[in-house]
Order: structure tokens, then C-alpha cells, then sequence
């Protein structure tokens, strides 16, 4: 056995010894990514001085466990009451929340947490295998390569759109357009502020997520008895529901596979994040798919690749981190503090020198996904009465609850405004037919869409074909056409196939 594979065991023996530690934090985050407005990152900024009063391995531990089932923890009230959690469970809503209209909440929840367990736990595996390599990625995404990166998530607009065409791009437009609210990427030039010095650093994106999604639910459900669609569609808890889902979950493992790949290839890119993976996972997913027009009806692909995605992420933000000391995100630039309270020294000498540092954080994350398995796999089946509460108590709640996580990020009671604002722009909007998702597509990636269009001008002095000067981009340019191309002619293909028999 050489000295990396018995170090390797060395580790993932420590870790396991620190099962007091994961499971309780694994419920921690369990509740703090089902708060919208909380997340693992704030939460990790409270508990601060209990983290830094930790041993370093102990503290790791703590937070790597936190920043995962918190993450998993976001899909929760995404699938049962249409609430993402946070934004990297902003496209989980799209078909987790029809299942549990349809009285599928248990196997929606089941099928969740396979795919954010798996996904997690794969590329957890894939990341400490090609570190090396995947570090390289950072330094070749540069912003002609992040333009179509983006573009990739804001096609799903189109795939929107396609239900009804003019509605669809009429909402996309309206998000990019709030999306632009702020002062300008170049001259810092106030747009859209209305006079509102809160709005001069953009539209903060926890009001709007929760306003456009939370808060409008609020407002709909509230018209009807309970959420799900037909009263005889409620369920007694039963193991077999819960089973079902694992099995879905399973039969579809390779789809598991290659969207935690794009999260975690996504994740390792600085200042991405999450919200990008999970849009470019379902977008990628749903042209794909041989049956796309499922796609918003409760299928399962539709929940898996969001979930899988995003549960990818989490270990892509640690390779800049280890390897280069950038942190993927803001958990990530929390951990990066602490580490250097601790005095350690990232790159690659850290793996040499402090192994159990470096190989201890993948171990920690492998051991929480492996232990969420077992101990919020059961929970499943008690979550999903959630939907069979009265919604004369289940609206108020909603609301007050989204708007304490709309204040919590900056501690503005204008964001609670703002979050009731776009709570009845939802609710305008889904009683006219106009999908929030695509308005919320425009509200968070059109701002990153132009700030890296703008600075890929300056850098060429105004020149447009900076755009296809990269390798990379032009690569990537033409997997954009392609998975634009490639659904349409299968789709025709598919009519014609169906219409030979007719004939």
C-alpha cells in the first residue's frame, strides 16, 4: 500500500470518529437551509467564536457538514411549499413543487435527497481525484468563457417561454431588467434606483427570491384549503412512498452522474456558485430529454438535476480554496478565515504538510453525505405532511418567516419591503400566466451576464469578436448551439416518427 492510500485511510477513520460532531451539525443545517434567507454561510458567521474556540480538525468538520446539509436542507420547502431555501435551490421548485401538488411530496423528497446524497458524494470523490486538474479551471474561465457559461443558464428562459412564447420572454425581460437595477459595471452610474440608497449595490436576491416565489405562494394558497391539487391525493406516511422515490432516484443514477459533473466543474470556478449550477443543469437536462415536455409537470429528471447539481458545487468550492487559497463562494471565503486564524498554508504543499487539513475536508464532506443517507432519508415521510396543513396557518407562517429571511442577510427593513413588493409582483404574475422562475432567471444572471460582457469590451476596446477569441469560448460556443440545435431536430425527428404510422 503506498503512503497516499494510507494516509487516505488514516483520514477517513479520523473523520468518522467525529460522527458526534456531523450528525447533530447535520440537522443544524438541515434547519437553517430550510429558512429562506438563512444559509450555511451566515450561519457559520454567528457561530464564529464557538468555530474558532474549536481545534482546527474539529472545526473543519463543523463546517463542511453544515455547508452540506445545508445545502440539501434548501430543497426541502422548494419541493412542499414552493419556497427555494436559497438560491442554489431556485430551479428545484420547477418540478419538486408539482409533486407535491400531486400528492407526491414523500417521493419527491426521497428522490431529492438520493440525488443531492449521491451527486454530493460523487464528485466529493471525483474532486479529490483530479484536484490538480480541476484547479487549472479557474484559470481558464476568464469572462469571454463565463458569458456563455451564463448564456447557458438564461436559455432556460426559452425553454420557459416555450409553453407560451410571448409571455415567457416578456417575463425573462422584466427580471433582466430589475436584474439591472443598481449603478452601472463601468462608471458606477445609479440606474433604476428610484433615489433608494439600498438598491445602489443591486437588487439584493434573497427579497427577491423569496418575494417572487415565497410570499406569492403565500398569497395563492391561501385560496385554497390545503396545497396539494386534490384532497384525495393526501397520503398516510408509509415507508413505500419513501422507497418509490430511492428507487426513481436509482433507475436514474446516470442523469445523477453528469449534472453533479457540471456542478461540480461550475463550483470550482470563483464566484459562480450554485444558483448558475442548478439553471445549467436543468437546462442542459431538459434539452436533452427525450420527453422535454414533462419538463414543469413533476418529473422526476427535472428535480434530480437541479439537486444533484448544486449538492456538486460544494465540493468545487474547496479545490480553488486548497489548492490556490480563492475561495468557490462565500462558505468557502469562511472557511478560508478560520483556516488562516489556525496558521495553515494552502497549495499544494498543504497536502504534504497538513494532510489531514487537506484530505480531511473531502473526508468530512464524504462522511456527511454517507450519514444524511441514513438519518434525513427517514425524515422523508413526516416532512411531507407539510402539505396537509391548512393554509388558513400554513400563509401566515410562510410570510413571516420569508420576511425575517429577507431581512437577515443585510438587516434593511427596506428588504422587507422589497420582499413584499415582489410578493405581489409574483402574484400578479402567476394569476396572469407568466412564469416567476424565468423573471427570477433574469434577476440573477442577467447582472452576470453584463458584467462580464462589459469587461470583456474593455478589455478589447469595444471589439465584439473578443467574444470567439478563446479556444475555450469557441468550444464552449458551439456546445451552446449545439444544445439548442440538437432538442429541436430530435423533436422533429420524434414528430415524424409518430406521424409515419399515422400515415
Amino acid at each position: 500500500m503506498d503512503s497516499t492510500s494510507q494516509i487516505l485511510i488514516e483520514v477517513l477513520l479520523d473523520t468518522i470518529s467525529y460522527w458526534y460532531v456531523i450528525i447533530p451539525t447535520i440537522f443544524l443545517g438541515l434547519i437553517v437551509g430550510g429558512i429562506p434567507g438563512f444559509s450555511a454561510a451566515n450561519t457559520i458567521i454567528i457561530l464564529m467564536p464557538l468555530t474558532l474556540s474549536m481545534n482546527l480538525e474539529t472545526g473543519l468538520v463543523f463546517m463542511v457538514s453544515l455547508y452540506c446539509s445545508a445545502r440539501m436542507g434548501a430543497g426541502i420547502p422548494a419541493i412542499l411549499v414552493n419556497i427555494p431555501g436559497t438560491a442554489g435551490a431556485a430551479a428545484t421548485p420547477l418540478d419538486g413543487y408539482p409533486m407535491a401538488k400531486q400528492g407526491k411530496g414523500q417521493q419527491a423528497l426521497a428522490i431529492s435527497f438520493v440525488a443531492s446524497c449521491l451527486g454530493g458524494l460523487l464528485t466529493t470523490i471525483i474532486a479529490l481525484a483530479t484536484m490538480p486538474i480541476l484547479a487549472r479551471v479557474g484559470f481558464y474561465m476568464h469572462s469571454v468563457e463565463m458569458i456563455v457559461v451564463m448564456l447557458f443558464g438564461i436559455s432556460l428562459i426559452a425553454s420557459i417561454a416555450a409553453q407560451d412564447m410571448v409571455k415567457g420572454l416578456i417575463a425573462g425581460f422584466l427580471g433582466l431588467m430589475i436584474g439591472s437595477i443598481g449603478t452601472d459595471v463601468v462608471y458606477a452610474t445609479p440606474r433604476g434606483t428610484f433615489g433608494f440608497l439600498e438598491l445602489y449595490d443591486g437588487v439584493p436576491l434573497i427579497p427577491a427570491l423569496v418575494g417572487l416565489f415565497a410570499v406569492s405562494e403565500a398569497f395563492v394558497i391561501i385560496e385554497k384549503k390545503v396545497i396539494v391539487t386534490h384532497e384525495g391525493d393526501v397520503k398516510k406516511a408509509n415507508w413505500h412512498d419513501t422507497f418509490e422515490g430511492v428507487r426513481i432516484a436509482l433507475a436514474r443514477w446516470w442523469h445523477i452522474v453528469w449534472t453533479s459533473v457540471i456542478g461540480l466543474v461550475i463550483g470550482v470556478i470563483p464566484g459562480a456558485g450554485a444558483s448558475i449550477a442548478s439553471f445549467v443543469a436543468y437546462q442542459q437536462s431538459r434539452s436533452f430529454s427525450k420527453t422535454p415536455e414533462l419538463y414543469g409537470t413533476g418529473h422526476p429528471e427535472g428535480l434530480i438535476a437541479p439537486e444533484s447539481a448544486n449538492n456538486g458545487v460544494t465540493s468545487g468550492t474547496l479545490v480553488p480554496l486548497l489548492v490556490l487559497g480563492i475561495p468557490g463562494g462565500a462558505t468557502a471565503a469562511i472557511m478560508l478565515v478560520v483556516m488562516q486564524f489556525h496558521g495553515v498554508s494552502f497549495g499544494p504543499s498543504l497536502f504534504e504538510n497538513q494532510p489531514k487539513v487537506g484530505y480531511g475536508m473531502f473526508m468530512a464532506m464524504a462522511v456527511s453525505y454517507v450519514l444524511m443517507i441514513f438519518t434525513i432519508l427517514p425524515l422523508s415521510r413526516y416532512m411531507s405532511h407539510v402539505t396537509t396543513i391548512p393554509t388558513i396557518y400554513l400563509a401566515p407562517m410562510i410570510i413571516s418567516f420569508t420576511l425575517v429571511g429577507g431581512f437577515v442577510p443585510r438587516e434593511y427593513m427596506f428588504d422587507m419591503y422589497l420582499a413584499l413588493a415582489f410578493g405581489v409582483l409574483g402574484y400578479i404574475a402567476r394569476r396572469t400566466g407568466y412564469h416567476v422562475a424565468a423573471i427570477l432567471i433574469g434577476v440573477i444572471l442577467g447582472p452576470l451576464l453584463e458584467k462580464y460582457f462589459l469587461w470583456s469590451l474593455k478589455k478589447s476596446d469595444g471589439d465584439l469578436m473578443v467574444l470567439f477569441s478563446s479556444t475555450l469560448g469557441n468550444i464552449l460556443w458551439v456546445a451552446f448551439a449545439m444544445s439548442i440545435i440538437l432538442p429541436i431536430f430530435f423533436e422533429m425527428r420524434r414528430k415524424r416518427s409518430r406521424g409515419v404510422p399515422a400515415e
